[in-house]
Order: C-alpha cells, then sequence, then structure tokens
C-alpha cells in the first residue's frame, strides 16, 4: 500500500515525464506515489486518465548499509519472467501494461487492497500451513513447465546478475565474514555457477508472495536466472526457519516448513518415481544451502530486519554447527533445528 511518509521528489517526476513522453498517460492531473517494501527497485503507484497501475524501475545501489551495487537491466529479466510464467499461470503473476526497454522500467496492474503481504502475515502471528503448501506448488509448476525448455535457457543466460544479486551477497559476502567457512561457501558459489537446470525465481520469499481470499501471487522476479532448483527452494525454507525464531510462540513451523517440502515434490515431479528420483538428488543440495542462507541473512549484506541480536546468535549459531558437521538430509537438519 502507499507509503504516505516518503515525498515526491526528482525520481517520481521524473517517472512522469517518461510516462508521458513514452504515451501511457495524458492526464495533466496525474499523480505518482512511492510505494513501500524492497531494497532494490524504485515502485509508484501510478493514478491517471481514470486508471491506476504500479511502476517499477531497478535501482543501481541496492538500499542497504554495505556497498551493494546490481546491472539495471535486471528489470528486464523481470518483466520476462513474469511474461514467461503468465502462459502457464496467467493468474499467479502481475499483469504486465507496458516494458519499456529505452528507459528500462515496466508498468504492471496495481492489485488493490484486498492483497496481503505473506511475509506480514507470519510475523502478525497468522501462519498457515495450506498458504505455505500453495506457494511451494506454486515453485514446483514454475520449476516444472521451465526444467530443459531452451526458450528458457536461453532468455534467462543472467547469470552476471545473479553473481551480483545472490552469490557475492549472500554467499562470498558471508566467507569473508567466516574464514573457517571460505571454502565450504566458494564451492557452492562454484556449483550454483554451473547450473542449468530450471528457470530460478531467487527470491522466492514470503515478502514476495501476495495472498488474496482465492490465490496467491508471486512478484519481484528480477533475480531471475536459468539456473538451480535447490535455490529457489532453500530460499523458501530459510525464511520460514528465521520466523520461526523471531516467532517462536507460534507452534505451527515445523509443519509449515514439511508440508512446502512435500508439496513442492509433488507438484515439481509428475509421478511417485519421479518424486522419489528428484527428492533423492534435491534433498542434501536443499539442506546445504539452506544452512548457507541462513548464515547468510545474519552475516550477509542482506540481513532480515526482524530478528534482535540474541536470535541472530542462534541462528548464525545453528547455521555453523551444521556447515562443520558437513552435509545432512533436509529432515536431520529441520528435526535439529526444532529440536
Amino acid at each position: 500500500m502507499p507509503d504516505r511518509s516518503i515525498e515526491l521528489h526528482a525520481p517520481a517526476t521524473e517517472f512522469l515525464r517518461m510516462l508521458r513522453s513514452d504515451g501511457l498517460i495524458r492526464d495533466p492531473a496525474a499523480t505518482i506515489t512511492p510505494l513501500s517494501g524492497g531494497v532494490s527497485s524504485a515502485i509508484y503507484l501510478v493514478r491517471a486518465d481514470h486508471r491506476q497501475f504500479v511502476v517499477k524501475r531497478a535501482l543501481p545501489k541496492l538500499k542497504v548499509k554495505q556497498e551493494w551495487l546490481a546491472d539495471t537491466s535486471r528489470s528486464g529479466n523481470e518483466a520476462a519472467y513474469i511474461s514467461y510464467v503468465a502462459r502457464f499461470l496467467p493468474h499467479d503473476v502481475p499483469r504486465l501494461e507496458y516494458v519499456s526497454g529505452d528507459h528500462g522500467y515496466f508498468c504492471m496492474e496495481y492489485l488493490g487492497e484486498s492483497w496481503q503481504n505473506w511475509k506480514e502475515m507470519m510475523l502478525g502471528g497468522r501462519c498457515d500451513p495450506g498458504i505455505a503448501s500453495e506457494a511451494a506448488k506454486l515453485l514446483g509448476k514454475i520449476h516444472a513447465r521451465s526444467a530443459q525448455d531452451p526458450e528458457a535457457r536461453e532468455r534467462f543466460q543472467t547469470l552476471a546478475n545473479f553473481e551480483q544479486l545472490r552469490i557475492e551477497p549472500y554467499l562470498l559476502a558471508t566467507a569473508r565474514r567466516h574464514p573457517r567457512l571460505r571454502d565450504i561457501l566458494e564451492a557452492e558459489a562454484s556449483r550454483l555457477r554451473s547450473e542449468r537446470a530450471v528457470l530460478t525465481h531467487g527470491d522466492f520469499s514470503p515478502k514476495n508472495i501476495l495472498v488474496s481470499p482465492e490465490r496467491l501471487m508471486v512478484v519481484d522476479c528480477e533475480c531471475a536466472w536459468y539456473g538451480d532448483a535447490a535455490f529457489d527452494v532453500a530460499f523458501l525454507l530459510s525464511h520460514l526457519l528465521l520466523k520461526s525464531v523471531a516467532r517462536p510462540a507460534i507452534g505451527t513451523w515445523q509443519k509449515m516448513v514439511e508440508v512446502a517440502w512435500s508439496s513442492y515434490l509433488a507438484s515439481r515431479f509428475a509421478d511417485e518415481k519421479q518424486r522419489d528420483d528428484g527428492r533423492n538428488v534435491l534433498d542434501v543440495q536443499v539442506s546445504w544451502l539452506l544452512l548457507m542462507l541462513l548464515l547468510a541473512r545474519v552475516d550477509g549484506k542482506s540481513p532480515v530486519e526482524y530478528l534482535q541480536e540474541n536470535q541472530q546468535e542462534q541462528v548464525r549459531a545453528l547455521a555453523i554447527t551444521g556447515l562443520l558437521r558437513g552435509p545432512a538430509s533436509l529432515s536431520t537438519v529441520i528435526a535439529e533445528w526444532f529440536t
């Protein structure tokens, strides 16, 4: 929803000029309001010509404490991801209205006040395993459809973008903070660079899942890359585990994690044999990456904002212990986390 505390400034008025020059609005009384949320893009709600829509453009420098630079061409990658997924899941991504190659922004539908942010719901105490299941099923469908798809493989050759947005700020920045884990984290970075299996969202987290009474929608796809399935799954599960530390009184966290994992496998793989084979391939990859991402969310360039210092130390200790022990099954990591 609009953040009224943010005043209009030069970039906002620049957007209005660009929208007019591109012929998208003609209304002299058009308004543009900054939207809150996220650290990597400028996002505005535009009201003009008796309609409203969202305009988004990637920032060259992300809004975090440490210096974090990234190529703004990722806006085009995000629009391409939305366009690709809309072919087979049209109700699970926003409707694109315009993509500007010249100015590096795109416009999409404004969803309105009926949609809720899944992250905010959970931090507010509303934790529904059904939502975890549906989100994981959505991810499984995207991975299943894009697996070995030559078109997706060709379009999303965006490893350089993924390196800037995920590998360097999460794995390599954490490795610099923890020298005794450097070899482990750098080896995983190398593995990720070599993967070419599915269309990876790269930021499949509760903050990017919007919930309505009827359905879910995934947004913020600027990390899109044709790469590793385990990364998306581990990324989703890491956020559920982190929130279990922030809100320990809620008793459904372990069920949510287990349901998400089983729902992903059921959605991704067509039959029981494929499911068993997929589980065997992904299980340790997911659990290994999961521990690294948990550590990265307290000691990387993008720490989560909702953990207290003692909670950060709890996450740090559990993740380091698991990484020093060596790869284990996902069920082992989950059981140890909730013990």
